[in-house]
């Protein structure tokens, strides 16, 4: 009973347009009252959730995104990369899912990497030929690997719920997310390879590819200088979010000089804002699991799936189902929250190294960002495109089966997960 209600009025309030964070906490407030749970826990658990030290990384990481995209590097990290391959066919394409790589290893979040290069690269690509209803496609697709390839703010949360090291989490996320890129490059060139309308950038000469190089050379260097640290054992990924900042800063400040003084109060307002929106969610979300736990209705529901004594492939399809069926409502940080507690037993149970299995979360949710009808990707891409929602919802099909494919593969095959941590001795 108790179960049931608490999800009825989780998607009920989510339904009437209440914000995630809001129905959360709601929906858990009504159920201490009705189930007289100790009302004093809500607070003290809230607190307890966030006030970690783990999760600093997270406001970390949001501010040092904002400041990489005020220093000028989104901008440069598209001119190297459409200096290099923007003669092709397609180029732009190709452009903006590599670019949409390496900001993601920036700023770790998906809806940023969006907002940051979708402005400069939607009107660039509509002045060459591109349809916009397939550029702002492409963009939300692309966004979905801000919060796959590391640094990655959904695996810093999914590592502190579920207590297994975030720097594996890290490495593991690289080639799911490499091969999500390389599907919506593919995809890409299938669909415009009978496009005739397309306008070609003239092919660079070495000259013009050293100095596109040397401009966006500070750039290319964020993602090394963070994960270089994680993975050469010198910083925690917390750390490193602090590196970054300072990194950010001084690149913006003295190669780039792009930030100045007045710009400080304006990024620290942005990240203070965007961090507390996800702290606030994670705080609340926090409350909401631990009501699945102490209920046992996690534990009751784990044991009922097991109990159907399905095939494990049968039971690793459905949680796909569940996840990208959750991803196109739910924020990475609230999914976490409400199903890792449910399901990691069973992934437990069957074998599965919980690293695989949040990595295989995490895609599913990214991908569900760039699912109608409420993806947040897509609201961003539509935002900074024009293009209606229908629109891009039918440009984004093809996208979202190939990202599916991988999807797939990523969870069949844990090795694509584990080379690299096995590889490199992470535990």
């Amino acid at each position: 009973m108790m179960t049931w209600l608490l999800f009825i009025l989780f998607f009920m309030f989510l339904f009437l347009g209440i914000p995630i964070a809001i129905s959360l906490g709601l929906s858990t407030v009504i159920i201490v009252m009705l189930f007289d749970f100790p009302l004093a826990m809500f607070p003290v658990v809230m607190y307890a959730s966030s006030a970690k030290f783990t999760l600093l990384a997270i406001p970390f990481f949001i501010l040092a995104g904002i400041i990489m995209e005020y220093a000028g590097i989104s901008k440069r990290l598209i001119k190297f990369a459409n200096v290099m391959v923007g003669h092709m066919h397609g180029g732009l394409a190709i452009v903006t899912v590599i670019v949409a790589c390496f900001f993601a290893a920036i700023s770790g979040s998906g809806p940023a990497t969006v907002a940051a290069i979708g402005t400069i690269l939607i009107p660039a690509m509509t002045k060459t030929g591109y349809d916009k209803g397939f550029s702002a496609a492409l963009l939300a697709s692309s966004g979905n690997i801000g919060i796959i390839i590391p640094p990655s703010i959904a695996f810093v949360v999914f590592g502190v719920l579920a207590e297994v090291s975030i720097t594996k989490l890290f490495i593991a996320g690289i080639i799911p997310g490499l091969l999500l890129g390389l599907s919506l490059i593919i995809t890409s060139f299938i669909l415009l390879r009978k496009e005739k309308n397309l306008i070609r950038t003239e092919k660079s000469t070495l000259k013009e590819a050293l100095l596109a190089f040397k401009d966006a050379f500070w750039g290319l260097m964020t993602p090394v200088i963070i994960l270089g640290g994680i993975y050469g054992g010198f910083v925690t990924p917390t750390e490193a979010a602090g590196v970054a900042v300072v990194y950010g800063l001084f690149v913006g400040f003295f190669i780039y000089k792009e930030i100045h003084i007045k710009d400080v109060w304006k990024i620290m307002v942005d990240s203070s804002i965007s961090s507390a929106v996800v702290m606030f969610i994670i705080a609340n979300a926090s409350v909401f699991a631990w009501i699945l736990t102490t209920g046992r209705i996690g534990t009751t529901i784990a044991q009922a799936l097991i109990a159907m004594n399905a095939n494990k492939y049968v039971l690793l399809l459905l949680m796909n189902v569940i996840f990208l069926i959750a991803g196109c409502f739910l924020d990475a940080a609230s999914a976490y929250y409400i199903f890792v507690p449910i399901l990691l037993p069973i992934i437990n149970q069957m074998g599965l190294d919980p690293v695989v299995f949040g990595v295989f979360m995490t895609m599913n949710l990214a991908i569900g960002m760039a699912t109608p009808p409420v993806g947040l990707d897509l609201f961003v891409a539509c935002n900074i495109s024009g293009v209606s929602l229908n629109e891009i919802s039918r440009k984004v099909v093809p996208f979202l089966i190939a990202s599916v494919i991988v999807l797939m593969l990523v969870t069949y095959i844990p090795q694509l997960s584990l080379f690299l941590p096995n590889l490199l001795g992470i535990k």
